[in-house]
């Protein structure tokens, strides 16, 4: 049952009076008057048990009774006019049209216990998904930020892709991830990375340690719940930021995730070329810690996280989203302004048909308070293994 069809049968609940009871009774009204003046061999009065037909879908049992009942009279009404009301035939029909009104009252009892169990059952996984993936603020620091997450799965708000951020060492850290796979079964690594970051981001001063952390949690949970005959299948891409409040730079540990787009406010894009780690699961490779790149960051520009499901869903001729062509017309927006635009372009593409979970985050700096300025200099913070990241401008 779609979310649409549940949320009309909650709304139509007994003691609701809708314009749609209209439609019965103008049938019941055009199917007693054609009885009447068709020729006799042509019978339409058993045509009247769709009125009650017709109500149980938008209303409950008793308004469904009482169109029953008007159907039932309008159908002895017929037979009085035409001379038959004692016939046979005609005492059939009425004690049919009785029974079968009856027994779509009863399917609609059933049909209205269900409607209120299923928007319980919704108001529950929707709680339950809130909690799960927080909404991210709309103010961080210096930083405006917006998400937008579309789940492949229907009815669900949440699948494999996660995102979090969180105040810490004097800025901001962001997450995205992505886990293998899609929809509700991925929902497991996303809970766990989402909680291990929630806790990790404020206890570990630089990025490589905050990988490391996550990717100790992530082998416990494999160790404890990795059915065997995925060993070694399942895995989540990370990439993690910081953003210090007082240096016009962005730091970034990519682990097997694509590398993020600056957006800057004269529509110019810049792609880091990051050198990622393998993806969480696996095993970090390097004794050290996944590398660190710094991207320069300033006041005005956007940058904009994303899951490759943004990025690999298609149309209807296999052509994947062209999202780094399409945003450089939206720069300048505010970030809720900038996703709702992607959102809107991705969805039309794709015909509102989506294959993956899609996860992205805009992050915006805003201008900073007059008399204040960056620190001088772009060199890179404590928790930097690197110089200024390579990029390339598109």
């Amino acid at each position: 049952m779609s979310s649409w069809q549940a949320r009309f049968l909650v709304r139509a609940q007994p003691g609701q009076v809708s314009p749609l009871l209209l439609i019965p009774v103008a049938l019941i009204v055009l199917i007693t008057v054609s009885s009447i003046v068709v020729p006799s061999d042509i019978v339409l009065g058993p045509l009247l048990v769709i009125a009650p037909a017709i109500t149980a879908w938008f209303s409950g049992p008793w308004t469904t009774g009482i169109i029953g009942a008007v159907s039932v009279a309008a159908q002895a009404f017929a037979g009085w006019w035409l001379g038959e009301l004692s016939s046979r035939n005609m005492i059939v029909q009425l004690i049919a049209l009785a029974l079968l009104t009856l027994l779509i009252m009863a399917l609609s009892v059933v049909r209205g216990h269900c409607a209120r169990e299923l928007a319980q059952v919704r108001s529950v996984a929707e709680a339950a998904q809130r909690v799960l993936l927080w909404p991210l603020p709309s103010r961080l620091g210096g930083l405006r930020l917006a998400s937008l997450y579309l789940a492949s799965e229907d009815e669900a708000s949440i699948g494999g892709d996660l995102y979090a951020a969180a105040r810490a060492h004097g800025g901001a850290r962001v997450m995205i991830g992505d886990v293998r796979g899609k929809g509700l079964p991925a929902i497991g690594e996303a809970a766990l990375l989402l909680g291990a970051f929630r806790e990790a981001a404020h206890r570990h001063a630089t990025l490589p340690a905050l990988a490391a952390s996550l990717e100790e949690s992530m082998a416990r949970h494999l160790a404890d719940f990795e059915p065997e005959e995925e060993a070694g299948e399942r895995f989540v891409t990370v990439l993690l930021l910081e953003i210090p409040d007082d240096e016009p730079v962005v730091r970034m540990t990519s682990c097997g995730h694509v590398a993020p787009l600056l957006l800057g406010p004269d529509g110019r894009i810049t792609v880091p070329d990051l050198a990622p780690a393998p993806p969480l699961g696996i095993g970090l490779t390097d004794p050290d810690g996944p590398a660190v790149e710094v991207l320069p960051f300033g006041e005005d520009d956007t940058l904009v996280l994303y899951t490759d499901g943004a990025v690999e869903s298609r149309d209807r001729t296999g052509a994947f989203y062209p999202l780094t062509e399409r945003i450089t017309q939206w720069a300048g927006c505010s970030p809720e302004t900038l996703l709702h635009h992607i959102q809107c372009d991705l969805l039309a593409h794709t015909g509102e048909r989506l294959d993956d979970d899609i996860a992205l985050i805009a992050i915006h700096r805003v201008p900073a308070p007059s008399g204040r300025r960056f620190g001088l200099g772009l060199q890179p913070g404590p928790s930097s293994a690197e110089g200024t990241s390579p990029s390339r401008s598109l």
